[in-house]
C-alpha cells in the first residue's frame, strides 16, 4: 500500500464537551470550561529572547517568569493551552513528593532532602503568589493531606516517610482520624496542601503573560529547531519563530532519541469523577500507600461536589485502560456510596529513573536549548519548581537547584538499574510486538469505533474504524523510535509503549517525544 503524509488539521478539535483534551474521554476540568482563545498575529521576522515550546504549566509559568523579568518570549504549542497532561491532572498541591525524601536521602544524599523541599515550598508559594497577584480564580483552597497505611509493612513505609518528611523541614504528623471509609492502622497529617481547577489556573496565567506582552501561537507543532546566526529557528507547519533560547516544556523532549527517553518511563494515571449518594465527600487530600497507591479529593463545580479519585496506574501502552477504569470504579465503590460516575478520564506522566526531575540545559544539544520533564505524579508542583529552576538559568545562569535537578547527572546507583531496565523494556517492546499480532482475513473483521493493530495479506497495519464505519489504515510503527503503537481503548488513541509518543485515532500526533504523524495507508 502507498504511504502518504497527513495534510489535515492536528489533533482533536473542542466539541460540546468542553475545552479539547489530548483523549476522548472529557475530564471533569475540561468538562466545563471554555477557556478564552485569543487569535493573534506574531511578528515571526523578530528574534524572541525565549521561545517557550508547549502551554501547560511548566511552560505558562516559565513564559510568565521570563516576561515579568524583562525578556521577550513566545509560546508555542501543537494544539493550545491544557490540551496535555495539565488538562487531565487531579491538581494536588503537596509540600511532599511521589519519591519520598527518603528515597531522596538515600539516592542522593541526606542534604538532597531539605533541598528538594525547599523547591517544593518554592512552587507552593508561586503558585500562591500567582493566584493572589493576577486575581486568579481556579477554586484554589488550603487543606491538611493524609497518607495512611493499611498493612504492617505499609506502616514501616509511612514511619519512614514521616520522619523523612521532618527531617527535610516539611510539616507532618501522626493523625488519629482520617477522613476515609477505609480500615488503616496508621496515618500522618500533613499541613498547608492544597487544590485548584487546573485549567482556571493555566488560563490565569495565559492572560497575565498576553497583559505582559507575551505572544502565543497555538497549532504549531515544533517539528525541528535549526541553529543560525546566533539564535534557534523553530519550524513548524505554518509558523517560523526564532529566539535566543528555547525551552521545551512538553512533558518529555520531543525529536531524535535523547538520553532522558532512557532515563523517563512514560505511565498512564486514571482518574474517575463521581457524585455521592449520601454526600459524604472528604474534606482533605487523601492518600493510601498501595502500589500504586489511590488518592481522593473533592472538587465543586457549578454547586456539584465530586469526588475525584485516581490510581490504577501502568506503563503507557502496556496494560489494559478498560480494565484500570473497572478496577478504579470497584475499588471506588467499595468504600463510598457512588451515585454516579460522571467523569473518567487518563493522563500521562514520566517516572524519573533516579526519582528526581530533570530540569536544565537538555543533554546533547547546544547551549541555550532547555527542558522539563520526570515529575512522577506531581506535575502541579514540579511543573512550577521547574519554570522557577528555569528562569532563574536564563536570567543568570544559576540555580540553588541546578545541581540537584541537572538533565546530564550522573548517578550510577541511584538511577542505574532504572536506566537498564527501561532500556531492556524498549527493546522487548520494539522486537515482541512484532510478533504475536493477529491475524485477520478481512478489514470487515474491525468493530466501528475500535482499533487493532493486525497482520493483513503479510502487512502489519494500525486500523480504525469510525462510528459511521469508515476504515482508516495506518502503519503502526511510531514515528519517534520505530516501536509498534498500541490501540488504546478508553481515549480511543494509538499509544507507544516504548517512550509515550501518542497519536489520535487517525494518525496524528498528540504528545511528544514524537513529531510526526503516523503514515497513512488507506
Amino acid at each position: 500500500m502507498a504511504r502518504n503524509k497527513h495534510n489535515s488539521k492536528k489533533g482533536n478539535a473542542p466539541d460540546a464537551r468542553g475545552w479539547a483534551r489530548d483523549g476522548q474521554n472529557a475530564s471533569l476540568w475540561n468538562g466545563h470550561l471554555a477557556l478564552k482563545r485569543e487569535g493573534a498575529t506574531v511578528p515571526e521576522t523578530d528574534v524572541y529572547d525565549v521561545l517557550i515550546v508547549g502551554a501547560g504549566i511548566t511552560g505558562l509559568t516559565t513564559a510568565l517568569l521570563l516576561q515579568q523579568a524583562g525578556k521577550r518570549c513566545v509560546v508555542a504549542d501543537a494544539h493550545h493551552a491544557g490540551f496535555g497532561t495539565t488538562g487531565g491532572t487531579t491538581a494536588h498541591i503537596n509540600t511532599f513528593a511521589d519519591n519520598t525524601y527518603a528515597e531522596v536521602e538515600q539516592a542522593f544524599g541526606k542534604e538532597a532532602a531539605p533541598l528538594f523541599a525547599d523547591s517544593i515550598r518554592g512552587a507552593v508559594e508561586l503558585i500562591r503568589h500567582f493566584v493572589g497577584t493576577c486575581q486568579i480564580d481556579c477554586d484554589l483552597e488550603w487543606r491538611q493531606g493524609y497518607v495512611y497505611a493499611e498493612t504492617e509493612e505499609e506502616v514501616k513505609q509511612l514511619e519512614e516517610l514521616y520522619q523523612s518528611a521532618l527531617r527535610a523541614g516539611v510539616k507532618a504528623a501522626p493523625a488519629d482520624d482520617v477522613p476515609t471509609p477505609v480500615p488503616y492502622l496508621a496515618a500522618v497529617v500533613f499541613d498547608d496542601q492544597a487544590q485548584f481547577h487546573p485549567l482556571k489556573y493555566i488560563g490565569g496565567l495565559l492572560n497575565e503573560f498576553r497583559k505582559s506582552g507575551g505572544a502565543v501561537v497555538e497549532n504549531a507543532c515544533i517539528r525541528e529547531v535549526e541553529t543560525a546566526d546566533g539564535y534557534y529557528t523553530a519550524i513548524a507547519d505554518q509558523h517560523r519563530l526564532r529566539a535566543k533560547r528555547v525551552v521545551y516544556a512538553t512533558h518529555i523532549p520531543p525529536g531524535g532519541i535523547n538520553v532522558l527517553h532512557f532515563r523517563n518511563a512514560s505511565y498512564r494515571s486514571y482518574v474517575i469523577a463521581v457524585t455521592l449518594a449520601d454526600g459524604a465527600y472528604p474534606d482533605a487530600l487523601v492518600y493510601d500507600c498501595q502500589e500504586p497507591y489511590h488518592y481522593f479529593r473533592t472538587h465543586t463545580i457549578d454547586g456539584q461536589p465530586y469526588l475525584v479519585a485516581g490510581g490504577n496506574d501502568h506503563k503507557t501502552g502496556h496494560d489494559d485502560p478498560q480494565k484500570a477504569f473497572a478496577d478504579l470504579i470497584a475499588y471506588t465503590r467499595k468504600y463510598y456510596h457512588v451515585e454516579r460516575v460522571a467523569y473518567q478520564w487518563s493522563a500521562q506522566y514520566y517516572v524519573p529513573a533516579d526519582g528526581l526531575p530533570y530540569i536544565g540545559h537538555l543533554p546533547g544539544a547546544p547551549d541555550g536549548i532547555y527542558a522539563a520533564t520526570g515529575y512522577n505524579g506531581n506535575g502541579m508542583i514540579l511543573g512550577t519548581a521547574a519554570a522557577q529552576v528555569l528562569s532563574d538559568l536564563i536570567m543568570t545562569g544559576e540555580s540553588k537547584y541546578k545541581t540537584l535537578y541537572d538533565p546530564a547527572r550522573v548517578k550510577p546507583v541511584a538511577g542505574f538499574a532504572e536506566v537498564v531496565k527501561e532500556s531492556a523494556d524498549v527493546v522487548k517492546r520494539f522486537i515482541g510486538d512484532r510478533f504475536g499480532i493477529a491475524h485477520i482475513d478481512s478489514l470487515a473483521d474491525v468493530s466501528p469505533d475500535e482499533g487493532r493493530v493486525i497482520e493483513l495479506d503479510g502487512e502489519k497495519l494500525a486500523v480504525y474504524r469510525d462510528s459511521v464505519g469508515d476504515i482508516h489504515v495506518l502503519d503502526p510503527v511510531c514515528t519517534h523510535a520505530k516501536c509498534i503503537v498500541q490501540w488504546n481503548t478508553e481515549e480511543k488513541s494509538w499509544d507507544c509503549p516504548c517512550h509515550g509518543a501518542r497519536f489520535d485515532c487517525l494518525g496524528h500526533v498528540l504528545t511528544d517525544p514524537a513529531r510526526a504523524d503516523l503514515d497513512q495507508l488507506l
